[in-house]
Protein backbone atom coordinates (compact mmCIF):
# COMPACT_ATOMS: atom_id res chain seq x y z
CA UNK A 1 0.00 0.00 0.00
CA UNK A 2 1.66 3.18 -0.89
CA UNK A 3 1.36 6.86 1.02
CA UNK A 4 -1.22 9.00 -0.11
CA UNK A 5 0.28 11.73 -2.67
CA UNK A 6 1.11 14.70 -1.16
CA UNK A 7 -0.71 17.91 -2.25
CA UNK A 8 0.07 20.14 -4.88
CA UNK A 9 1.28 23.20 -3.49
CA UNK A 10 0.61 26.21 -4.25
CA UNK A 11 1.90 28.88 -7.13
CA UNK A 12 1.68 31.81 -5.38
CA UNK A 13 4.86 34.16 -4.55
CA UNK A 14 3.54 36.96 -2.50
CA UNK A 15 2.91 39.60 -5.17
CA UNK A 16 -0.64 39.63 -5.08
CA UNK A 17 -1.90 42.19 -7.65
CA UNK A 18 -4.13 41.85 -10.50
CA UNK A 19 -3.71 42.71 -13.93
CA UNK A 20 -6.32 44.25 -16.51
CA UNK A 21 -8.21 40.62 -16.99
CA UNK A 22 -8.45 39.76 -13.68
CA UNK A 23 -5.17 37.52 -13.44
CA UNK A 24 -2.16 37.47 -10.32
CA UNK A 25 1.13 39.10 -11.67
CA UNK A 26 2.61 37.23 -9.03
CA UNK A 27 0.83 33.13 -10.18
CA UNK A 28 -0.53 34.02 -13.28
CA UNK A 29 -3.84 32.16 -11.70
CA UNK A 30 -7.57 33.94 -12.24
CA UNK A 31 -9.09 35.41 -9.29
CA UNK A 32 -10.98 31.92 -9.40
CA UNK A 33 -8.20 29.91 -9.34
CA UNK A 34 -7.30 31.42 -6.30
CA UNK A 35 -10.27 31.18 -4.66
CA UNK A 36 -10.90 27.32 -5.67
CA UNK A 37 -7.26 26.28 -4.87
CA UNK A 38 -7.65 24.32 -1.72
CA UNK A 39 -10.50 22.77 -2.79
CA UNK A 40 -9.28 21.27 -5.78
CA UNK A 41 -7.77 17.96 -6.38
CA UNK A 42 -3.93 17.43 -7.77
CA UNK A 43 -5.27 16.60 -11.47
CA UNK A 44 -7.29 20.19 -11.03
CA UNK A 45 -4.25 21.87 -9.47
CA UNK A 46 -1.98 20.35 -11.72
CA UNK A 47 -4.39 21.87 -14.91
CA UNK A 48 -4.48 25.11 -13.34
CA UNK A 49 -0.11 25.26 -13.41
CA UNK A 50 -0.28 24.48 -16.71
CA UNK A 51 -2.48 27.57 -17.70
CA UNK A 52 -0.43 29.44 -15.40
CA UNK A 53 2.64 28.33 -17.57
CA UNK A 54 0.91 29.35 -20.77
CA UNK A 55 -0.21 32.27 -19.40
CA UNK A 56 3.66 33.58 -18.60
CA UNK A 57 4.56 32.24 -21.37
CA UNK A 58 2.08 34.43 -23.43
CA UNK A 59 3.14 37.59 -21.07
CA UNK A 60 6.64 37.23 -21.83
CA UNK A 61 7.60 36.31 -18.16
CA UNK A 62 9.07 32.68 -19.04
CA UNK A 63 11.04 32.98 -22.37
CA UNK A 64 11.60 29.75 -24.19
CA UNK A 65 14.56 28.84 -26.00
CA UNK A 66 14.06 27.36 -29.53
CA UNK A 67 13.89 24.13 -30.17
CA UNK A 68 17.66 22.92 -31.92
CA UNK A 69 17.41 20.38 -34.62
Amino acid sequence: MSAPERPVPSPCVNICALDDEDICTGCQRSVAEITRWSRMDNDERRGVLALCHERAKASGLVWMLPVRR
